[in-house]
């Protein structure tokens, strides 16, 4: 039993490591892309705002976490800003967005799917609200958002024997 216990204390201990060590506090308004990278590592993505830029920092598929780092037009950071929220989520306008909007603003999915009973893609994203959660973005064959809305993230159990 002291064993069990102790591995679930450890395995406890490293994900709450893990959580603290990512450096995006270390990022602050006015450093400079080169200062940003050298702090992160390269973005996933870099995107195209006019007259700024945006580099994204996401932890899809696995992670429940994209970072938006904003920089003005002389290449310094204007904000960051963690997006997968269901603030941020609330913003999607069904019939006006596109998937250039959705990647624009959340980075890429941990998902890109299809179901029976639609005939486009859905995005998943990961995230994390009160518990684990799923945002679906519903694509017409257009690319344009027509529906999105949040799901629990249902994930198995473990079950431990003990003697």
């Amino acid at each position: 039993m002291n064993t069990l216990k102790t591995l679930l204390l450890s395995l406890v201990a490293l994900w709450l490591g893990g959580c603290s060590v990512f450096p995006i506090s270390s990022v602050k308004p006015g450093m400079t892309r080169e200062e940003v990278v050298a702090t992160m590592g390269p973005p996933n993505a870099v995107v195209d705002l006019r007259p700024g830029t945006r580099l994204q920092y996401s932890g899809q598929p696995g992670g429940q976490f994209a970072f938006m780092v904003d920089l003005d037009a002389a290449g310094r950071v204007d904000g960051v800003r963690q997006v997968l929220t269901e603030k941020d989520f609330e913003r999607i306008t069904p019939g006006k967005w596109t998937e250039a909007d959705v990647l624009r603003e959340f980075g890429p999915p941990a998902l890109i799917g299809r179901v029976g009973s639609w005939k486009g893609d859905i995005l998943t994203y990961r995230w994390y609200g009160m518990q684990d959660m799923f945002y679906w973005v519903y694509l017409d064959n257009g690319r344009v958002v027509q529906k999105a809305h949040a799901g629990v993230e249902e994930r198995p159990s473990m079950v431990v024997d003990t003697p």
